[in-house]
């Protein structure tokens, strides 16, 4: 995979939210530096932000719950909003949802209330774009390991990436992409450890 030419670079902190507008035929690249990190992440039509990711459509759409190469991301209006175009990780999620202060408290324990999460870097993320609780849907978990038994029973589990692994989204239409570089670390899905992760907007045809 080429790293040029580049349009944007910038590595989000651990625990961080992150906002940018990729346009059509652009690529994300999402790199997980330190390795079994989860980011989460949603997308918005640029030009009419109540079109926006649908993981249900998503997960018909591939008749798979787990997004690897090739897979579309679909929106609630049944349009492609992007394509994962390239992974070296091999397994996101579509599942498991974002974790919240809520959460939190009920999963581990009233002493993790004050402990920040993905809602929050959302709505972060999504404030300067006049969105807010109500704009929050399923969201997609790239680098997160949710295996499901055949019990219909899921777990968060160890990741399956490892540094320097990625994954790259083509934008089929110009997506406000909003990700929550996860915080959580009462479950493995970031090894305990949050780290950051490095996203590269790269021009068409760079990918």
């Amino acid at each position: 995979m080429t790293m040029q030419p580049i349009s944007h670079d910038e590595v989000v902190p651990a625990r961080a939210p992150w906002a940018y507008i990729v346009r059509t035929g652009q690529t994300l690249r999402i790199i997980d530096l330190g390795g079994n990190q989860a980011v989460d992440c949603l997308l918005y039509n640029a030009d009419d932000m109540a079109e926006r990711y649908c993981a249900a459509t998503t997960i018909v759409a591939q008749r798979n719950i787990f997004l690897t190469t090739g897979s579309r991301l679909m929106s609630s209006e049944g349009n492609v909003m992007a394509v994962v175009s390239a992974d070296t990780c091999g397994r996101h999620d579509t599942i498991a949802g974002a974790c919240s202060q809520e959460s939190n408290t009920l999963r581990y324990g009233h002493h993790t209330k004050h402990q920040h999460a993905c809602v929050e870097n959302f709505l972060t993320a999504c404030a300067p774009h006049d969105m807010g609780a109500r704009d929050l849907v399923s969201n997609i978990n790239w680098f997160m390991n949710v295996p499901v038994d055949a019990d219909g029973t899921l777990g968060i589990v160890d990741g399956l990436s490892s540094p320097g692994l990625s994954v790259d989204l083509r934008a089929e239409m110009d997506v406000l992409v909003v990700v929550s570089n996860c915080p959580q670390i009462n479950n493995p899905c970031n090894g305990f450890d949050p780290t950051p992760v490095r996203m590269l907007v790269l021009d068409e045809g760079a990918a």
